[in-house]
């Protein structure tokens, strides 16, 4: 603590777990300009953890691929709070060409409700439309070619358009009248998106 109060840092990768104090507790007394990533063991910490404005929670054991990510969910959040140069924002896709019974069909992104996926195939949920778009293709692969900053995996079948959440009840979450349940595995992500666009008093 004293270090940083000579030496401020931006970020830090704090455990929960320490002697004299936890990390949520720690977290509580660092710079306002100071954020966070806890990493841990134990997943009931996580919703704690968020609600001290953590920017992402990673599980022990993780790797070097999902320190990576987290570290760069952490640097686009800078950028965007100190107004610096977005190219997330600037040359992110704006629509997908995905087949569809034999015709190659452009699908913008700012129509879709959410991905719904079925083995080999995915269902796209599109505004004004009540019918799906089937498409052959895997979540995981479509999860690759998404803007994160618009869209989230938030259970193995379902990636929501971000901007379409409409109600969020318990691990539910409602779009267009469909229920959509926040699975385990995703809930940590999803909480740090509820907590980073929450008004808190």
């Amino acid at each position: 603590m004293e270090f940083l109060k000579g030496e401020p840092v931006d970020l830090l990768f704090l455990d929960i777990q320490m002697p004299d104090l936890t990390g949520i507790e720690f977290s509580k007394m660092l710079p306002k300009d100071t954020r966070v990533i806890f990493t841990t063991a134990f997943d009931q910490y996580a919703l704690e953890g968020f609600k001290v404005e953590a920017l992402d929670y990673l599980l022990k054991p993780f790797d070097y691929a999902e320190f990576l990510a987290a570290a760069n969910k952490a640097n686009t959040w800078f950028t965007l709070v100190k107004g610096m140069q977005q190219p997330l924002l600037s040359e992110e896709k704006e629509f997908l060409f995905v087949k569809s019974e034999y015709k190659q069909l452009r699908i913008r992104l700012a129509d879709v409700l959410y991905f719904e996926g079925l083995k080999d195939y995915i269902k796209i949920w599109l505004k004004d439309n009540p019918k799906p778009v089937l498409t052959l293709m895997s979540l995981k692969s479509l999860e690759e070619e998404l803007p994160e900053i618009k869209f989230m995996r938030v259970h193995r079948s379902f990636i929501v358009s971000l901007e379409n959440v409409e109600v969020i009840e318990r691990s539910q979450i409602i779009i267009n009248k469909k229920r959509i349940t926040v699975s385990e595995q995703y809930k940590p992500k999803f909480l740090a998106f509820i907590n980073r666009n929450s008004f808190t008093k």
